[in-house]
């Protein structure tokens, strides 16, 4: 009798290990899913990034020696595209790097010029006035993924974090770099040249590939 609790034992365990494994594939799937469209006047205006997370330590590292980060889309003519503006806060300097981006769906291109490729997709989230965003960068030495949440608040809930940290789980990424809410953003206009530190920060973009 002995023998055969035993062995009832190991099935369970075995069938309850079975289940959590297809039901985090399944959670998974939701997770990772890239939108099928994304509305226009959704992306357009200002986005705090919130959380973000990269699989190099030193682009981790180059994340965590910034205040605050803003990011400004807005539409041009052409419907599926959009010009992008980050803005990197240092102290009381901020650094303005203006891109365009083509759109298709959900997904989206960065022009960067022939430095490296930089895609990716928008991915689901429940957040409502959340976004994520997944960049792939692509050049001849290596691929990166990339993943950010972006808010129209500074900081999100809870149970919102805790989304985005089962997707970084799915993606396989390490716990992200959230940024402080208290820090201040900066405007959309830049009121003078690049400071040196931003000029620093875009050699470590390029490194970045």
């Amino acid at each position: 009798m002995s023998r055969y609790r035993d062995m009832f034992a190991v099935f369970a365990i075995t069938l309850l290990c079975s289940v959590s494994v297809s039901h985090s594939a399944l959670v998974c799937e939701k997770l990772v899913q890239p939108l099928a469209q994304l509305e226009p006047h959704h992306l357009v205006s200002r986005w705090a990034l919130v959380a973000g997370s990269l699989n190099r330590k030193t682009s981790m590292d180059a994340l965590r020696l910034r205040d605050s980060i803003t990011m400004y889309f807005s539409n041009s003519s052409e419907a599926s595209t959009f010009s992008y503006t980050q803005i990197n806060r240092f102290g009381d300097q901020c650094q303005h790097l203006p891109y365009n981006i083509s759109v298709e769906g959900g997904t989206f291109t960065f022009d960067v010029g022939n430095r490296f490729n930089l895609a990716g997709a928008f991915i689901y989230t429940s957040c409502p006035d959340c976004a994520v965003m997944q960049w792939v960068v692509k050049s001849t030495r290596r691929v990166s993924v990339d993943l950010y949440l972006l808010s129209r608040r500074r900081q999100v809930e809870q149970r919102e974090m805790e989304e985005f940290m089962a997707q970084l789980k799915c993606f396989q990424l390490p716990p992200p770099v959230v940024m402080d809410p208290t820090k201040e953003l900066c405007a959309k206009q830049s009121e003078s040249q690049p400071t040196a530190a931003a000029q620093i920060d875009e050699e470590t973009m390029d490194q970045k590939a």
